[in-house]
């Protein structure tokens, strides 16, 4: 089946149904078609690229669904069309998804002009989806102008969007916590923007946090981003900004400010940059989980491993000398 055409074709429910097969023969595990998910990247590559990639990732209940509603129905309201990847947690026990995304963004769920695809996040940490990069380019090849990542959640792990994107938005709460509390989210240093949502409902606790969520931005500015410290017009300092995404009020300012980012990111050719150290990391991504897999499916690894298993269980071996007897396994010929 040619999905290449469809994607390329232009909007309408062909299209559509073309990139949710797509996505859909990324996400397989089989390898025939991984065979062909590959080449059909392949074919889309050179049709990628000139959307902008922006990542939303907070706290549940912050207001994460009902934002990107707000802003995607306003961009597209000034001819913009929109993609959302929206990653659902996976269960520990069943394995199992709400992938309820679509549910909460009903309006904007059945607009021609957007596209939104819920993912599991099958236990892949980053709080993103194994394959969540590949497919942005399907979107961005179909001519979405603007694709949303939104993450599980917000976690010491769970920053991988920013290694995808090209600007990590961060929504907050007001009443989230102290000063102390702002600078110990290592996730803070990552954001280039952070909103704090539902501002309507306690506007002092909101201004509180937007002044404390300011000062940490600036503490962790002049130790882990030094560069983001100085007074330099030409350079984007993260900013901080509140909002209320249930009564559509702050979303011209938020596009405002992703613009000028965009504008500066790409006058400085950080944008460019940022992009081609994502490619490299991904492409060492994948290398590593290919090699667990095919660990895993070694015929040495397999025979050894349920007992090698028991030993470490029940104290008999060391988890390390099981490691390497597993990775020695490996080398062995079959």
């Amino acid at each position: 089946m040619d999905l290449k055409s469809p994607i390329l074709g232009g909007p309408g429910p062909l299209q559509r149904r073309a990139i949710a097969k797509a996505i859909t023969l990324l996400e397989s595990t089989r390898a025939d078609h991984r065979a062909r998910a590959d080449e059909l990247l392949t074919q889309l590559l050179p049709h990628t690229g000139q959307s902008f990639r922006l990542g939303i990732s907070g706290v549940p209940g912050v207001g994460k669904s009902t934002f990107i509603e707000a802003l995607g129905l306003a961009l597209i309201a000034q001819g913009h069309r929109v993609a959302v990847l929206a990653i659902d947690p996976s269960s520990s026990l069943s394995g199992g998804s709400i992938l309820g995304d679509k549910t909460r963004m009903e309006k904007l769920s059945v607009h021609p002009q957007a596209y939104i695809r819920p993912s599991p996040s099958s236990g892949t940490l980053g709080g993103v989806a194994a394959k969540t990069r590949e497919a942005m380019l399907v979107c961005e090849a179909a001519g979405y102008d603007l694709v949303i990542v939104e993450t599980v959640g917000v976690g010491q792990s769970e920053t991988a969007v920013a290694g995808m994107t090209d600007m990590f938005v961060l929504l907050q709460l007001p009443n989230a916590g102290d000063d102390l509390q702002a600078i110990k989210k290592g996730v803070m240093e990552l954001a280039d923007l952070v909103v704090i949502n539902k501002a309507d409902i306690d506007h002092d606790a909101a201004t509180r946090a937007q002044a404390q969520i300011t000062s940490a931005l600036r503490i962790l500015g002049q130790h882990g981003r030094p560069e983001h410290a100085q007074h330099d017009e030409t350079l984007w300092h993260a900013q901080v900004l509140q909002l209320s995404a249930l009564k559509a009020q702050g979303i011209d300012r938020f596009w405002q400010l992703v613009t000028r980012f965009r504008n500066l990111q790409e006058a400085s050719g950080r944008l460019a940059a940022r992009r081609r150290q994502q490619a490299l990391a991904w492409m060492w991504e994948r290398i590593e989980s290919g090699l667990r897999q095919e660990f895993r499916q070694h015929p040495q690894v397999k025979s050894l491993l349920p007992q090698i298993t028991k030993d470490v269980e029940h104290g008999r071996l060391a988890a390390s000398t099981a490691a390497r007897q597993l990775l020695q396994a490996m080398r062995t010929d079959p």
